[in-house]
């Protein structure tokens, strides 16, 4: 039985003309946990910036709490900071070793398979859902992202990749292929941008407690059910994450920039 995000339980508020300034009040009480200050205070002013738009557009409450729950308004969040990195690149982009095939940060060897939301997860399963049966990125790797074809080590999910795909990057090749191998090779790594949408995610889940679930998904297990012929609802069943790990993913990226290590560039 599939086990979607719905807005259930204390949401009364939703329904009445008030429901998104009381989603501002509840925001604005919440915090990003184990994101940090700095990025605790970025995500609350993201997503007050989100809600006020939503409300001066006039947009139903439900509607927007459904967004915020299957994660739609953390993606579009998390691409807005995506696209305005990507329009004024610094030289660490610019310098970039990344290229196709080159595909070490797709082997997928940590405990959570890759952070995605409900949003990202079906969106990656309709990508790869004709391709069932085919070899996948595991032929070429045990722990590579089964998107990949194993021969040309292309993403055949590339326009629906997760943000934290999009988020990756190297300086050094070479480190990407150590790091792979479980070393910590400085140069490959995740850009900073990528903690602030983690926080805006880990703020939206505290905003809506008691209200609807925000959960999180393998991206290793989407695309492994997504291939293996399992159909959307199998596949989120099968993926869900424990709701530690979206905790622990905030704070290891934190950790990271705290430390000033090459994981978080």
């Amino acid at each position: 039985m599939r086990t979607t995000s719905r807005p259930r339980g204390t949401a009364a508020s939703a329904g009445r003309a008030d429901g998104i300034a009381a989603l501002r009040a509840r925001a604005a009480k919440a915090r990003a946990r184990n994101a940090g200050r700095v990025a605790d205070d970025r995500a609350h002013r993201l997503l007050d910036a989100y809600l006020a738009a939503a409300e001066r557009h006039g947009r139903p409450a439900r509607e927007v709490i459904a967004d915020l729950a299957r994660g739609e308004a953390a993606w579009q969040i998390g691409m807005a900071l995506h696209d305005q990195t990507m329009a004024a690149p610094p030289d660490i982009l610019r310098n970039a070793a990344c290229g196709e095939g080159c595909a070490f940060c797709c082997i997928l060897s940590g405990g959570d398979g890759g952070t995605t939301t409900e949003a990202e997860a079906t969106r990656l399963h309709a990508a790869l859902a004709g391709r069932a049966g085919e070899p996948d990125g595991r032929n070429w790797h045990p722990e590579a992202c089964p998107a990949l074809d194993p021969d040309t080590r292309a993403c055949r999910a590339y326009d629906a990749r997760p943000i934290i795909c999009r988020s990756f990057l190297s300086t050094d090749a070479s480190a990407c292929e150590a790091n792979a191998q479980g070393g910590t090779e400085p140069g490959s790594g995740l850009l900073g941008s990528h903690l602030d949408y983690l926080a805006v995610l880990a703020l939206i889940r505290e905003t809506l407690k008691g209200m609807t679930r925000v959960p999180t998904y393998s991206l290793a297990q989407i695309a492994a059910s997504a291939v293996g012929g399992a159909d959307l609802a199998t596949s989120l069943d099968t993926a869900r994450h424990p709701s530690r790990v979206l905790d622990a993913a905030c704070r290891d990226m934190a950790r990271a920039g705290a430390a000033g290590r090459g994981r978080r560039l």
